[in-house]
């Protein structure tokens, strides 16, 4: 017999988890947190009281999510979908709209990484289908995820009005409200989401001020408890400042960058490193930025 205790369980998993993938990178506990997922799945074939099937459908949901943003942190993107789809078929047979909104909205995140931001569209406006039963904070996140597939889509005014929609749904969000696992997207996680989506536009020379404000906020309001975000952000606010701005102020940036990503287990912030000693290659005149050139390459090199 699954009760309320074996619910409160899952999702004290799922949350434990998900701060230490926030904190540490995905790669670190994703066996563990997979079998965790098998266990709790098994849980769905248990007897249990009708009025908590819905709230067990939702924690393991919760911790399918987990599991597959995990997967996908760590490039094992297969796993990713199909662990996306299984949390996505426990929201909706729940009637969980915040959880479905938030799995989502992190297909979407995959797909335009994966280069597909055609597919990462259609999710986040398919998360925004009945968007009156989304919290104001819920409704930010997902037009952000809309902005960053349409930047990558070169759609660069419907971006920033994107942008603005997102600004205006967070003027509206009232944390009490929202489940406890949207807590993660407080004001530097959406500046830093926001100024991701107008990074696109600002590398050809549009709302370049904008998206380095943003950038920069995020780098700065992040605690340790988001320390990948944190890196993420200090690592596009210093590509976006070697593109466009002082290389020498960049390779600043992008010491700190480094210094943040480095005990993180991250894919995708290791790829962002790279990308960031690309941009460098134009200023290898200049004796510090070679010298971050050097050092990304000794720290990604394993990665």
């Amino acid at each position: 017999m699954v009760g309320a205790t074996e619910v409160a369980e899952v999702r004290a998993a799922a949350q434990a988890f998900g701060s230490w993938d926030a904190r540490y990178g995905g790669g670190f506990v994703r066996e563990a947190v997979m079998a965790q997922l098998r266990f709790a799945v098994q849980l769905l074939g248990a007897r249990c009281p009708e009025r908590t099937h819905a709230e067990l459908l939702s924690a393991v949901g919760y911790l399918g999510h987990v599991t597959g943003f995990m997967a996908f942190d760590a490039y094992a993107h297969d796993d990713a979908r199909r662990m996306f789809r299984f949390a996505l078929g426990c929201a909706e047979e729940a009637g969980d709209w915040p959880l479905r909104a938030k799995i989502l909205s992190s297909m979407a995140r995959q797909a335009i990484w994966c280069g597909d931001p055609d597919a990462g569209l259609t999710f986040a406006e398919m998360a925004l289908v009945r968007a009156d039963r989304l919290t104001g904070t819920a409704q930010a996140m997902l037009h952000t995820a809309r902005a960053r597939a349409l930047g990558k889509l070169h759609r660069f005014q419907e971006t920033a009005m994107a942008v603005g929609n997102a600004d205006e749904a967070f003027a509206r969000a009232e944390p009490a409200n929202d489940p406890p696992w949207m807590a993660y997207y407080d004001a530097a996680q959406h500046a830093g989401d926001t100024g991701h989506a107008l990074w696109e536009l600002a590398v050809q020379g549009r709302f370049v001020t904008d998206a380095s404000t943003r950038l920069e906020t995020a780098a700065r309001g992040h605690g340790d408890g988001a320390a990948r975000s944190r890196a993420i952000s200090q690592t596009k606010l210093a590509s976006l400042i070697m593109v466009t701005g002082d290389p020498l102020e960049a390779a600043a940036l992008g010491a700190r960058a480094l210094a943040a990503a480095t005990p993180i287990k991250s894919r995708r912030a290791a790829d962002d490193l790279r990308v960031l000693s690309g941009y460098a290659r134009a200023h290898q005149d200049v004796g510090e930025v070679t010298e971050l050139r050097g050092r990304i390459e000794s720290a990604v090199a394993t990665v």
